[in-house]
Formats: C-alpha cells, structure tokens, sequence
C-alpha cells in the first residue's frame, strides 16, 4: 500500500502531517524586517548577525529579508536597528556659583553590536536602564564645573559634547552608539531659592537701569554744556563782526520774551507801564539821528 493510499485511508493523519510540516517550514523561513537585527544563537551561543548595522547603508539595500535557519537548534534574538532613546529621571545638580538647579535629560542611542549587548544586557531595556545613572553621574559632574550662565551660553554646546563623550564610553560596552545628548530643562527650585533668585535678577535689572539712566543724564549735561558753549562762541563771534545788529537781535529776544506775541494766550490783556525815554525801549524808537 503507497503512502497516498495511506493518507486518502486516514485523512486525519494526513492533516496532522501536513500541520507538522508547515509548522517546520514556518520555523526555518523567518523575514527580517529593514528596522531589525536577527542575532541568531545556536544553542545559546551568538553565531550570526542578520541585517547589522553599518553606517551609511542605503535604506532597501540591507541583510533584510528571507532567511533560512535550523529549527530547535537556532534561535533568534531581535534587536532594533533605529535610534532608541531614553529619559533621565530629573535630578539636582549643584553649579559652582551654589546654585541648585533641577535637570531634565535625554540620550539618543543605536545598538551597533548585538553580540556585546546581548552579553552585557540580554536587552535594549537594559541597556537603557543601564545607562540612565551614567547619564546622571556625567551631568552632575559637568554641570557642577561651571556656573549657571554656562548653561545659557555657546559653552552649553562645549559641556554637551563632554556629556556625550563621557556617556558614550561606557555605552561601548554594551554595544551600543551615543547619537545625541540633550538637556531639556535646567529650573531652579520651587520654593523660596526660586522667589529668592527672581528677586535677585530684578535688584540687578533694577540697579542697571538706574545706571544707564544716570550716565544717560551725565551725557546729557555734557551735551548741553558742549551747546551752550557753542552758543556763547557763535554769539561772540557775531557781537565782534556787527554789535549794533547784535544788540538789536537780542533785544527782540528780550521784547519776545516780555510781550509775547499776537499768538499768545496767556499775556493777551496784560499791561506793562514805561517811560517812552526808558532805555529798554531804545530799539523802539529807531537809530539815533
């Protein structure tokens, strides 16, 4: 009796097989995504690595895609090829200018070697969790060389690069690349310190201003020095070239001044009693014949 004839007798069996088949080829045929690395483990030990990472691949141009294993013998361990990211748990950091400041921040990684890190850390998780008191030692060391100002000037890009460099150190060691090193917030304390350091940022402001102010009104006098001075030498030089024009200028001036104009409000109806010989008036009664 052959083996369909068998089969067509036990129709049960025969699916059984068939599921049992299926089952091994579904075992043995796995697809590897572009966004994943397949570290394969024969018998618990790394043999291969499916779609690693390399720096500059082009996206459709990788190890991804079918890929034939040994079942019960191999398995298969996956391990994101993407950048991964992790927060630090915000922590107090003390500058050298004694203040306390409450630090956010963050770090963008790659794993670039599944072999150390599954022999370090089994898992990404891990080595997020494994790194995240790093991150913390390496910023509280960095900050607490450096005033609060450095954190709101160009240094700031200076003590990220030493964070990162630090960080990325002890992130070799669990196969894994530091891409990025980031603070998100550096605050003061709620509180009193906070209230404390407002007010001493509005006394500064304050006494600032109060400076600008009095050199502004330094420069003003001096301004005006400088013009009246100008003045007296213009006046001068006009008085030595024509006096009679200028004792005749300033003493329209001077009636400007006394009686105004026929514009002026505030003197209409008022009075002023002279001598007609009175000498003030001397420009009213023309050159002397």
């Amino acid at each position: 009796m052959s083996a369909f004839d068998m089969f067509r007798r036990n129709p049960l069996m025969a699916a059984g097989m068939l599921l049992v088949l299926l089952g091994l080829l579904a075992s043995t045929i796995v697809v590897v995504p572009e966004t994943k690395q397949a570290l394969v483990l024969r018998f618990g030990k790394p043999v291969t690595i499916v779609n690693a990472y390399g720096s500059g691949q082009q996206f459709g141009r990788t190890g991804a895609g079918l890929f034939f294993r040994w079942p019960f013998v191999e398995q298969l361990v996956w391990v994101d090829k993407r950048v991964l990211d992790f927060d630090m748990e915000r922590q107090p950091v003390l500058s050298t200018d004694q203040r306390r400041l409450e630090v956010n921040a963050y770090a963008r990684y790659r794993i670039v070697n599944p072999v150390v890190m599954y022999s370090a850390a089994q898992s990404e998780r891990r080595v997020s969790e494994a790194m995240k008191p790093i991150l913390g030692s390496a910023l509280r060391n960095e900050l607490g060389k450096r005033p609060f100002a450095a954190l709101l000037s160009p240094e700031r890009d200076r003590v990220m690069e030493n964070i990162q460099h630090a960080l990325a150190r002890v992130a070799a060691q669990y196969g894994a690349e530091i891409v990025d090193v980031r603070i998100k917030r550096a605050d003061l304390p709620e509180g009193t310190p906070l209230q404390s350091a407002f007010e001493r940022m509005r006394s500064a402001r304050q006494q600032e201003a109060k400076s600008i102010e009095a050199e502004g009104r330094r420069e003003a006098q001096v301004i005006l020095g400088e013009a009246d001075a100008a003045a007296a030498k213009i006046y001068a030089e006009s008085f030595g070239k024509d006096p009679a024009f200028y004792d005749f200028y300033r003493a329209m001036q001077s009636y400007r001044a006394t009686f105004g104009t026929d514009d002026d409000q505030q003197r209409a109806g008022s009075q002023l009693i002279l001598s007609p010989d009175n000498d003030y008036l001397r420009q009213f009664r023309g050159p002397k014949q």
